[in-house]
């Protein structure tokens, strides 16, 4: 653009035609005609400070320190606003400047390092299950969701209609739990579920009971458990002594999401718990067979990729981090680790 000003003016234009044929405001034509006067060629591509208010040195290392080393006085992180008083800048530049580094103080994500002494063999097995599966046998992720809780809303919700979402009330009456034993198939995505009023031993052995009479008895079953006692409850162990084809592989502790039982329970809890209403524990029951039912009808298996290489090292960068920050708080892992 500056050059066409330039050309246009050589060829003996003015201003005022200049800025018809190009579009632009005829003070734009005359600025940059003395430009080129003053300074020459090297002048069009030179940027003249403006009026304005003049950038403040600085600001994003200071901002940016004080997000990552520092709290506000009384809270646990950082606003946009907070930030904008304390560095007497607006809001906007602060949300600016934390979105060109990626800051977001106002999420948050938790993990757990596991303790298990014997993580990786039990890592491996699982994985390597998942991976590649034994021949002529059927792996099960097996889990018990407890304390399924039956709430009903004090007032009939309203529905869903345009421009409003469906909406219930803030309070709840309490109308019992349940706890809900399941077995993912994870080659097929078939969920077995039976819902039970307690949470012992004895639930968990009536419903491996039910597994051996849902698969034949020419099936070996390979059931993914987490490390709770019921799991490994003396009357459990003697009841699967007799049941050679039941192979038992235990998760890490503290490692509840390598058992992929889990993203169902998941997706049992957002499409049919938590915002249902449940009159009694019997309705609530119902309400999750009919779910296991639905899901069956259409199952699709949740795919593992990971290896057990790629977890390691994930999880060894992560321990990294976190001795790098706080060096005390690992040792002491270590130590009760070993």
């Amino acid at each position: 653009m500056r050059c066409r000003i330039i050309l246009l003016a050589a060829d003996g234009w003015h201003d005022t035609r200049i800025a018809a044929h190009l579009g632009i405001n005829r003070h734009t034509c005359r600025l940059w005609r003395l430009r080129m006067v003053e300074e020459g060629p090297s002048g069009l591509w030179e940027v003249a400070a403006g009026r304005g208010r003049k950038p403040k040195t600085g600001l994003a290392a200071k901002v940016i320190e004080a997000t990552l080393t520092g709290k506000p006085k009384g809270q646990t992180h950082w606003s946009s606003r907070r930030m904008a008083r304390e560095q007497g800048v607006h809001h906007s530049t602060v949300a600016r400047i934390w979105n060109e580094h990626e800051l977001k103080p106002h999420r948050h994500k938790t993990f757990k390092l596991s303790r298990d002494a014997n993580f990786v063999p039990k890592l491996v097995d699982v994985v390597g299950i998942y991976l590649s599966s034994p021949q002529n046998a059927v792996v099960l992720c097996v889990d018990e969701k407890s304390q399924i809780q039956a709430l009903d809303r004090t007032q009939p919700g309203l529905p869903m209609k345009k421009g409003r979402c469906g909406t219930w009330t803030h309070d709840y009456v309490r109308n019992g739990t349940t706890t809900l034993c399941a077995a993912l198939e994870v080659a097929i995505g078939k969920v077995t579920g039976e819902c039970y009023a307690r949470h012992r031993h004895q639930e968990f052995l009536r419903f491996l009971r039910k597994l051996d009479n849902e698969y034949g008895d020419g099936e070996q079953l390979h059931l993914v458990v987490d490390n709770y006692g019921t799991h490994k409850h003396a009357k459990v162990r003697a009841w699967l002594e007799k049941r050679p084809r039941f192979h038992l592989h235990f998760i890490p502790t503290s490692s509840s999401w390598l058992n992929l039982v889990e993203r169902w329970f998941a997706e049992l809890t957002n499409k049919a718990v938590r915002r249902g209403s449940f009159q009694s524990v019997p309705d609530l029951i119902a309400k999750i067979m009919e779910f296991i039912e639905s899901h069956n009808e259409h199952a699709k298996a949740f795919v593992w990729t990971a290896t057990a290489e790629d977890i390691l090292a994930k999880i060894e960068k992560c321990r990294k981090r976190l001795e790098a920050i706080s060096p005390g708080c690992t040792s002491r892992k270590k130590r009760k680790v070993a």
